[in-house]
């Protein structure tokens, strides 16, 4: 909702309620008048616009600028009118006839041009007011005032708010669009840059005109990987590129691509993990997930896999344990490798290999959860990755 509407619906309400407040003191009041018909026929009229235009001032749209100008006319012919009606409004300090009224008329030009249109209206009241009392006494003077110091006031605050407003629709956007960026950041990793990898070792292995084949593969993901770490995000990857078993939880599709009929048992996900290296341990009942959430937190598992493939040596071994807990998700994977060195992760980001930073703790970031690495040279590595349930439940 537009943080100034409910001004807009203040203001509908104050224009009616003014009007009867008007009505009625020419009412009690009658007698006073030496031409009451002057200020009947004057408040008729009143009563039937100030009716009539109340779809006007619904909103910013609706209150246009001849609007705006012919209800400022009303109110200053209404002003302009009181010593016809009365020839005694002159010598006291007795309400004009359309009454305070007039100060919705002005409070409209402030919600519709801010303060610099506020100023323009309420200077036009006051000049009228100053012509209608004849001889200004210093409550005249402090009623003028107080009409165009509020006016003024409003004015800004609504011009602050609508800055407001354009400032957070702005961040919105930035935020939408950093996390779409972030997604497809992780998908190129996950996919076309581990093929041209791998592309590039087999080049170098086999020789000849592959390992020209590999070179190029390597220039290119080295630019993409230039690319991807330049952005605002940085970016991660699916299982189905790492290798993964088949019927493996991402056979041929990315973890968003989980049948999102119901909740998903993260276990069959994580199963054709197990190997002759890879040992797995889950509980004895479902781990119910919402699909895309338990596809991000097998995509992370085998991210994490991935990288004891790489960093920790073919003889090593690695263990999934699998923990459910009442309000969250907990996935451990741990191996016997030879551990991360001091300062390696930060080095590695650095050179646009974001594997850590978004293939596992990006993806559990987005679900709400944590990733925990602890790493001890000569003792192996460990990641400790926690998904809240009901996150995991609601998530996209």
């Amino acid at each position: 909702m537009s943080v100034e509407q409910p001004l807009w619906q203040a203001l509908r309400a104050y224009r009616p309620l003014t009007m009867v407040y008007a009505v009625l003191l020419f009412v009690f009041e009658r007698e006073k008048f030496e031409r009451p018909w002057v200020a009947a026929c004057f408040l008729s009229f009143l009563a039937v616009w100030t009716l009539a235009t109340l779809p006007r001032v619904a909103n910013a749209v609706s209150c246009t600028k001849r609007f705006l100008v012919a209800d400022l006319i009303v109110a200053l012919t209404g002003i302009l009118l009181t010593p016809l009606a009365d020839a005694h409004a002159q010598e006291i300090d007795g309400p004009t006839l359309p009454s305070i009224w007039t100060a919705g008329s002005v409070l409209a030009f402030a919600l519709k041009g801010g303060w610099r249109w506020a100023a323009v209206a309420s200077s036009f009241v006051a000049a009228a007011n100053l012509v209608e009392r004849a001889h200004p006494s210093w409550d005249t003077l402090h009623n003028v005032l107080l009409v165009w110091v509020a006016s003024i006031a409003i004015g800004y605050v609504v011009e602050v708010a609508r800055a407001s407003e354009r400032t957070l629709a702005r961040a919105l956007e930035i935020e939408a669009a950093t996390r779409e960026r972030e997604r497809l950041a992780r998908d190129i990793h996950d996919s076309v840059l581990q093929v041209l990898a791998m592309v590039q070792r087999r080049g170098t292995a086999l020789g000849g005109e592959a390992a020209e084949l590999g070179r190029m593969a390597g220039e290119q993901e080295v630019a993409l990987r230039t690319l991807v770490s330049g952005g605002p995000v940085p970016a991660a990857r699916t299982a189905a590129d790492r290798g993964t078993p088949a019927g493996g939880p991402e056979d041929g599709a990315g973890p968003g691509d989980t049948a999102a009929s119901g909740p998903c048992d993260l276990r069959t996900l994580l199963a054709p993990y197990a190997g002759a290296r890879v040992s797995y341990a889950e509980p004895g009942a479902p781990v119910l997930l919402e699909p895309s959430a338990a596809g991000e937190l097998a995509a992370a598992v085998g991210a994490a896999l991935d990288n004891v493939d790489r960093h920790a040596g073919t003889d090593a071994r690695a263990w999934i344990l699998v923990e459910d807990w009442p309000d969250e998700v907990i996935v451990t994977v741990r191996d016997d490798g030879p551990g991360i060195p001091e300062g390696r992760l930060a080095q590695a980001e650095g050179e646009g290999r974001m594997g850590v930073a978004l293939s596992i703790r990006g993806r559990l970031r987005d679900l709400g959860g944590t990733a925990e690495l602890i790493s001890v040279p000569g003792q192996g590595t460990e990641v400790e990755l926690k998904v809240p349930k009901e996150r995991g439940k609601a998530e996209r």
